[in-house]
């Protein structure tokens, strides 16, 4: 009679236990990631999260998130692909719904790359800075050497790119927040 009181016991206490279930969290898809920069996509929402260097924890992560309205996505990557064919004088300034993003070029050892430099909150005392990134890093970081850039590409978004690269209108696909910077850019010249 003991032994089975011992067995029904320990059988309630396995099943006690059992409630607790662990689920995966399948919404969220990595679009690409190089060393500690990544970008990430959930429902039509993007983040880049990355490695705050400019903190003395090097274990801090920090990220900022924007929609893909009007392929901002695309125009981002145009955006810092342009920057490093003719690299700017001064910081590209994207204004993103929580955030300020600078984006900083500069050469390292001969080679252009850039840096997201976020100001979190849009408070300019608290401020995050990824690692530099070559032109390669930013390829892989957007999708386009795993093929998952069509994540977030739509086809005719991507028509409409390619169309008006050959055309001088490139102006009109710029995303507003890129059109912002730009125009900070030749305000202070």
């Amino acid at each position: 009679m003991r032994k089975i009181i011992l067995l029904i016991t320990c059988m309630f206490g396995i099943s006690v236990f059992s409630q607790i279930k662990v689920l995966k969290n399948e919404s969220l898809v990595e679009i690409g990631k190089d060393n500690s920069v990544g970008l990430y996509k959930k429902e039509d929402k993007f983040t880049i999260n990355y490695q705050d260097l400019n903190t003395s924890n090097l274990n801090t992560i920090r990220s900022f998130s924007f929609q893909n309205l009007n392929s901002d996505v695309s125009g981002l990557y145009k955006l810092l692909m342009d920057g490093f064919i003719s690299s700017p004088d001064e910081n590209i300034i994207l204004e993103l719904p929580n955030d300020i993003v600078e984006l900083h070029y500069e050469k390292n050892y001969g080679q252009p790359t850039v840096q997201f430099i976020q100001y979190i909150n849009k408070n300019r005392k608290y401020v995050g800075k990824s690692q530099f990134l070559t032109r390669k890093q930013v390829d892989k970081i957007f999708g386009r050497t795993n093929g998952k850039s069509a994540m977030y590409e739509k086809p005719a978004t991507m028509q409409q790119i390619n169309g008006t690269r050959s055309s001088s209108s490139q102006a009109s696909t710029a995303t507003p927040a890129s059109n912002s910077g730009s125009k900070n850019k030749k305000s202070k010249k």
